[in-house]
């Protein structure tokens, strides 16, 4: 009877490949290196292929090992990814969704609330954390899904974006600052007037901080607990502020603030739903990114939050580092 290739051999021969030597491949699974051996043999004695040949410096894979490896570890992937879902499919299945700090303020709230009424018993547990804890979180499976800010690439992580809202950013300030009236500014202009933002400051990898580096002046940020306690400050005469456009409508239009004509406002930026690529993320999380595409989301983000008529599924919010 002809041998039968085991998950438990590709595992071992994909740590093999990767790590370049049986010993290294045992400390990782926490077992012993003859047992990798006699995982790696039964494999070239199926396949007929040496698989690799030692060197001075470690190992060499050879073509029929290359080969072996890539696909062994697309398999250790599928099944790390069918663990996951089948836990998802067995237990209480709460997505786990991390919202950087603009998007968890303005809009994040209302799309994965608007999701758990569309979709029968979802749960969320919609977390804030910060720009660059969101591609750790995703390549650590501590979440499912991030909206907001894209995570910056890292090694080894593959990231599938969907864009899911474009918004816009303007410059105000109290009426009475004395940049009011000024027919044109630079960004070198607000030097000396404290920047007051949310707390994450200017998002690390968003269009904010790219337009704020552009004009080469450092600024004085005033973090404040978040975007709407910032924009309360401001209207106080406490500074200036990059705000959400259709965050200041109102008061611009009263006169409780004015626009700052900076170069290269208003400043336009989009808000994403990463998960992870490669076939590595949930079902659940893919069924939110698409959600956020639909029309049904973008109604959400459009309508004042109602006081719910009956008692919605679970959504949960704490913070994360």
């Amino acid at each position: 009877m002809r041998p039968v290739m085991t998950f438990t051999q590709l595992r071992a021969f994909a740590l093999v490949a990767e790590l370049g030597s049986l010993r290294a491949a045992a400390t990782a699974l926490g077992i012993s290196e003859p047992a990798v051996s006699a995982a790696v043999a039964a494999l070239r004695t199926d396949l007929g292929d040496p698989l690799f040949r030692r060197t001075g410096t470690g190992i060499a894979l050879t073509p029929g090992g290359r080969a072996l490896a890539s696909r062994a570890r697309e398999l250790v992937r599928l099944a790390e990814r069918t663990r996951r879902e089948v836990a998802h499919a067995t237990t209480t299945g709460r997505l786990r969704a991390l919202a950087t700090a603009a998007c968890a303020e303005h809009v994040a709230g209302q799309v994965v609330a608007a999701f758990t009424r569309r979709v029968p018993r979802a749960a969320v547990d919609l977390t804030v954390g910060s720009t660059d804890c969101a591609a750790v979180a995703l390549a650590e499976d501590d979440a499912d899904i991030v909206l907001g800010v894209r995570p910056a690439p890292s090694p080894g992580l593959v990231i599938d974006a969907v864009p899911f809202l474009r918004y816009s950013r303007v410059v105000v300030a109290a009426p009475g600052s004395p940049l009011a009236g000024t027919p044109t500014l630079r960004i070198g202009d607000l030097s000396g007037h404290p920047w007051l933002t949310g707390p994450a400051g200017l998002e690390p990898g968003s269009e904010e901080e790219r337009w704020a580096d552009l004009g080469g002046a450092a600024q004085e940020v005033e973090r404040h607990d978040s975007e709407a306690a910032a924009l309360a400050a401001v209207r106080a005469g406490a500074g200036v502020m990059l705000a959400l456009t259709h965050s200041v409508g109102a008061d611009l239009a009263r006169g409780a603030l004015v626009r700052l004509p900076v170069e290269g406002t208003p400043v336009t930026g989009l808000w994403w739903a990463s998960v992870p690529g490669e076939g590595r993320s949930t079902s659940a999380a893919r069924a939110l990114q698409r959600f956020l595409t639909t029309p049904d989301a973008t109604s959400a983000l459009l309508s004042r939050p109602e006081r719910p008529a009956r008692a919605r599924p679970t959504v949960r919010v704490e913070l994360w580092s």
